[in-house]
């Protein structure tokens, strides 16, 4: 069972998502909160899962609010403004909705978040089987608002954009919010290595080696020259080991 809050300053709001609740099985709604401060006092009290909070509400926004929590729930943001969705996908939150929303976009909603959940409680049950080690094989990544798992031996290359990554797994990209350092920790193996400030990539992805170029899949990535040395030496590794 999904513990919720739902938190906005409109009680129609309130009530049109305490009616959805109910029609879900796996949620339970513990309290209806028109404002932050009230939400707070809950989530003192109780143990909760869920937010549906509200972005513009007086006294204190949703996001101000979610910022302010030292231990954040899953939040699916509830807003009739759409110009938040980028920021609420920084603040790593589950979905976002947009009111005037249906029950099914509510549904798909909170599946995401049980799924999301179902799988930390297997990370915790089996702690040896995790995100961050390469021993499970696979990773997940959050990617539009949904959990996208990757088998780490199908990673072909992965692209620094910014402040999101693109990993590019059997030609097709997957975007997330990460970094290059962070990603490199969750790929600890010898078979990933940097070639280029903005590419890492699989080794035995790897098509052919021409020049400063490394062709993996149909992408030709440069060798950087602060990382050719380290490059070669892993590669002429490989030559008598594999």
């Amino acid at each position: 069972m999904i513990r919720c809050i739902a938190i906005d300053d409109e009680n129609l709001a309130l009530d049109l998502i305490e009616d959805d609740i109910l029609k879900v099985p796996f949620l339970q709604l513990i309290k209806k909160c028109r404002n932050g401060i009230e939400a707070l006092d809950v989530l003192q009290k109780e143990k909760i899962d869920l937010l549906f909070l509200d972005i513009q509400m007086p006294d204190i926004s949703g996001i101000q609010f979610l910022k302010s929590l030292p231990h954040k729930p899953l939040v699916i943001f509830t807003t009739a403004y759409e110009r938040y969705a980028l920021e609420g996908f920084e603040l790593d939150v589950i979905d976002y909705l947009l009111k005037p929303y249906s029950f099914e976009r509510f549904l798909k909603a909170v599946n995401k978040a049980q799924e999301y959940l179902t799988i930390l409680e297997k990370n915790q049950a089996h702690p040896d089987v995790g995100e961050n080690r390469y021993s499970s094989q696979f990773i997940f990544v959050k990617s539009d608002y949904k959990l996208v798992k990757i088998e780490i031996a199908e990673i072909q290359y992965i692209e620094s954009l910014k402040d999101y990554i693109k990993i590019v797994v059997g030609g097709k990209p997957v975007i997330t919010l990460s970094s290059m350092k962070a990603i490199e920790e969750k790929l600890v193996a010898p078979d990933f290595i940097r070639v280029h400030r903005s590419f890492m990539v699989n080794i035995r992805k790897i098509q052919y080696i021409h020049r400063n170029f490394v062709m993996v899949g149909d992408k030709e990535i440069s060798i950087g020259d602060n990382y050719k040395d380290s490059f070669l030496q892993v590669i002429n590794q490989k030559k008598s080991i594999d």
